[in-house]
């Protein structure tokens, strides 16, 4: 694991959890504690990495992202079930296939005495149990109403009875924890914007808090899974933490920016209006800028002005000179992650964005949609 990553754990805030035992003496969730993570800070980064890797096929990156989720002391039972799950939203071959790469990294570990805490399988239902109106239940809870899929009436069965109630019901995982998993995923597949964002939604009904959805974006960028980070922050339309006055970096900006650090080398930098940083040129290091709220702009020297608003993910070539700031009607926050950084990587800061040069894009800018945190 490299060092920056072992520092990027303590990104989400420590998360509590209460238990109750059940006459089988093994440790359940009640319904409180469903609706809470049940992952540490270090675990929940981990988690949302192995789900959006398997989400993307990715079985090269997936190795290596559950040897840091058990190194987390994430257990076998937290991962496994977590993958399970994902059959029904990625399909069982990439279900499948994850399962047999984290079999197999299990059997390395321990082949090698490495550290594997297996954990405990969910507790057995009761032969009362009823899937379909404990599903029916639950489904209207993370959907905000009751729902029904008239037009696929098998398909509205396998949802409420089966996914909602058969794979929720497994006590292993809590209520929100799926949600992070299924968040996670989905932002690794394209064309499902649709559900995801009915899944960001429903991570909310489940517990899930806007500082644990953020810190999916983060985890999944400090991971290398740029696009996929800024697909969710497109669709999270949420409020970012400000952070402290950019003192640091004053004397290169025109107005007032703030920055707030995350471990991991992701930081989160905020543009009040018209605020912009100056030219500059990034040696030894590519540059990646994910806007998360608001409308600003990026652009390179001799190049037209790019729009960023939520989503949008600017990957800057090494060498570059260029600038990016706020529109001049609105705040305008990104993320800004260094990638393929070499020992010797510099920034080189150069003069400021005239305001000649600024004003010429206040007519572009009332073109672009209005995204204000």
């Amino acid at each position: 694991m490299s060092k920056c990553k072992k520092l990027f754990i303590f990104l989400l805030a420590a998360v509590t959890f209460a238990a109750c035992t059940n006459t089988n003496e093994k440790m359940s969730k009640c319904e409180n504690d469903k609706m809470e993570l049940s992952f540490s800070a270090e675990q929940a980064v981990w988690m949302s990495a192995i789900a959006c890797d398997e989400a993307k096929g990715d079985l090269v990156a997936l190795e290596s992202t559950i040897h840091n989720g058990l190194e987390a002391e994430l257990t076998v039972s937290q991962i496994k079930e977590a993958l399970s799950q994902l059959y029904a939203y990625t399909g069982f071959p990439r279900s499948l296939n994850a399962l047999g790469v984290l079999q197999r990294v299990i059997g390395d570990r321990q082949a090698k005495g490495v550290k594997v805490i297996m954990g405990e399988d969910a507790n057995p239902l009761s032969e009362e149990y009823d899937a379909l109106k404990e599903g029916t239940r639950v489904q209207t809870q993370l959907v905000g109403k009751a729902f029904e899929y008239e037009f696929a009436e098998a398909t509205d069965y396998y949802l409420k009875a089966h996914l909602f109630g058969d794979i929720f019901a497994r006590d292993n995982l809590t209520y929100a924890d799926r949600e992070l998993v299924t968040v996670s995923a989905l932002s690794g597949l394209e064309g499902v914007e649709p559900q995801l964002k009915a899944h960001i939604a429903g991570a909310r009904n489940m517990g899930v808090s806007e500082e644990q959805l953020q810190g999916i974006v983060v985890a999944l960028a400090a991971n290398g899974l740029l696009n996929e980070a800024g697909r969710l922050a497109g669709l999270l339309q949420t409020e970012w933490p400000q952070g402290k006055s950019n003192d640091a970096y004053a004397q290169y900006f025109v107005g007032q920016s703030f920055l707030q650090p995350y471990f991991g080398g992701v930081a989160n930098v905020t543009f009040e209006p018209r605020c912009r940083n100056n030219w500059h040129v990034h040696h030894g290091a590519v540059q990646v800028l994910i806007c998360v709220s608001g409308k600003g702009w990026y652009q390179e020297w001799n190049k037209p002005a790019v729009p960023l608003t939520p989503g949008t993910v600017i990957a800057i070539p090494e060498g570059v000179k260029h600038w990016h700031g706020a529109t001049a009607d609105s705040w305008m926050q990104h993320l800004a992650i260094h990638t393929q950084e070499q020992p010797d990587a510099t920034n080189e800061w150069l003069e400021p964005v005239s305001e000649t040069q600024y004003n010429n894009l206040i007519t572009l800018s009332k073109k672009v949609p209005v995204a204000t945190i």
